[in-house]
C-alpha cells in the first residue's frame, strides 16, 4: 500500500480558487450601490478620491485543515518507532533485573520472565504515548490531541462497557466451536499469581489503550481517507488481528475471533466517530475474560484449572 503526503481528507472539502477565498467584509445594500453610481465621476469628470470611505480589509478565509492531520508515512514511522522502542525498553528492563534482582542470571533466562517482559512492554507503551503526543501537537500543530484523534466520550458510557461484555460472551461462545490449541503462547503470561494479576491489570488498562490509539485513533482515518470505509474496516482488523498472532500460534481459531473482535471495534469507531467507544467496548471485553478467568482459578491461586 502506498501513501502519498497528498491523500483526500475523510471529508473531501472542495479547492478553492485565489479569487475564491477573498470576500468582501460586507456586501453593499442596493441604496449604497445606488449612492455610489449616482456619485460615480462622469467621462469629462476628474476623480475625487479624497472623500471615498475606507474600502474594508478582505478576510481571508482558511481552507479546512486536513482530517486526519498525520498521513500514512507517519503511521509507518509511528510502527517503526513503536518495534524500536519495544527492543530498547525490554532490553533495558532485562538489565536493571539483572542487576538489581537475578544478579546471577543470563539475560536469556530473565527474559522467558512474564513479569519483566510485561515491565519493558509497559515502559514501551508510555514512551510511544508520548510521541503520539508530539507528533499530533508539536509536528502537525494541533494543539488539541484528544479532538485531533476524535476521542469524543460518549454520553452512555454504560451502555458500551455492557457492549463490550456482550460481544466477550459471544466470541466466547463461538470460540467453542473453533478449533482452539490445548496451549497458546500467552498462557506462559499464568503461571504464577503475580503474573496473572499484572497482565490482567494490563489489559484492562494501558494495552487497550494503546492499540486502540494506534489502530482505531491513526490508522484507520488515514486508511479511510485513502481507501474508503469498507476497506479501511478491514484492514484496520486484520491488522489487530495479525499483532495478536504471535500469542495465538497464528491458529486460525483464536486468530479468526481476535479478527471479529478488531471488526466490531473499528466499526464502531466509523459510526461513533469516537475512539473513546472503542476503548471502552475493548476494557470491558478484555475485563470480562479476566473476571472468569478470576472467578476460575479461585482468585488466581489456582492456575492449573486453566488448563484442566
Amino acid at each position: 500500500m502506498n501513501f502519498s503526503s497528498d491523500d483526500l481528507p475523510e471529508s473531501p472539502t472542495p479547492s478553492l480558487s485565489p479569487a475564491d477565498t477573498l470576500v468582501e467584509g460586507r456586501a453593499s445594500s442596493p441604496v449604497q450601490a445606488e449612492q455610489s453610481s449616482a456619485h460615480a465621476p462622469g467621462p469629462g469628470d476628474s476623480a475625487d478620491f479624497s472623500h471615498a470611505p475606507d474600502a474594508q480589509p478582505a478576510a481571508l478565509i482558511p481552507a479546512a485543515p486536513p482530517d486526519p492531520a498525520w498521513n500514512g508515512w507517519d503511521v509507518l514511522r509511528l510502527m517503526v518507532l513503536t518495534i524500536v522502542a519495544l527492543f530498547v525498553s525490554v532490553f533495558a528492563v532485562l538489565l536493571v533485573a539483572r542487576i538489581w534482582l537475578y544478579p546471577r542470571w543470563d539475560l536469556g533466562d530473565i527474559a522467558h520472565i512474564p513479569l519483566v517482559l510485561v515491565a519493558g512492554q509497559s515502559v514501551a507503551y508510555l514512551l510511544i504515548l508520548a510521541y503520539m503526543y508530539v507528533l499530533v501537537t508539536r509536528e502537525r500543530r494541533r494543539p488539541d490531541f484528544l479532538a485531533a484523534l476524535h476521542w469524543n466520550w460518549p454520553s452512555n458510557i454504560a451502555g458500551y462497557v455492557l457492549a463490550g461484555f456482550a460481544l466477550s460472551i459471544g466470541l466466547q461462545g463461538l470460540a467453542h466451536f473453533l478449533p482452539i490449541p490445548k496451549e497458546l503462547p500467552i498462557d506462559s503470561y499464568f503461571r504464577t499469581p503475580p503474573e496473572a494479576w499484572t497482565l490482567g491489570i494490563l489489559s484492562v488498562t494501558l494495552a487497550p489503550l494503546m492499540e486502540e490509539l494506534f489502530f482505531r485513533g491513526f490508522l484507520y482515518p488515514v486508511l479511510a481517507r485513502r481507501l474508503g470505509l469498507p476497506v479501511a474496516v478491514f484492514l484496520t482488523a486484520l491488522g489487530f488481528a495479525l499483532l495478536h498472532g504471535s500469542q495465538m500460534k497464528f491458529s486460525w481459531g483464536p486468530v479468526l475471533v481476535i479478527f471479529l473482535v478488531g471488526l466490531v471495534l473499528t466499526t464502531v469507531r466509523a459510526k461513533t466517530n469516537s475512539v473513546a467507544t472503542g476503548v471502552l467496548i475493548h476494557m470491558a471485553y478484555n475485563g470480562t475474560i479476566t473476571v472468569a478467568m478470576f472467578a476460575a482459578t479461585d482468585g488466581f491461586r489456582h492456575l492449573e484449572k486453566l488448563n484442566s
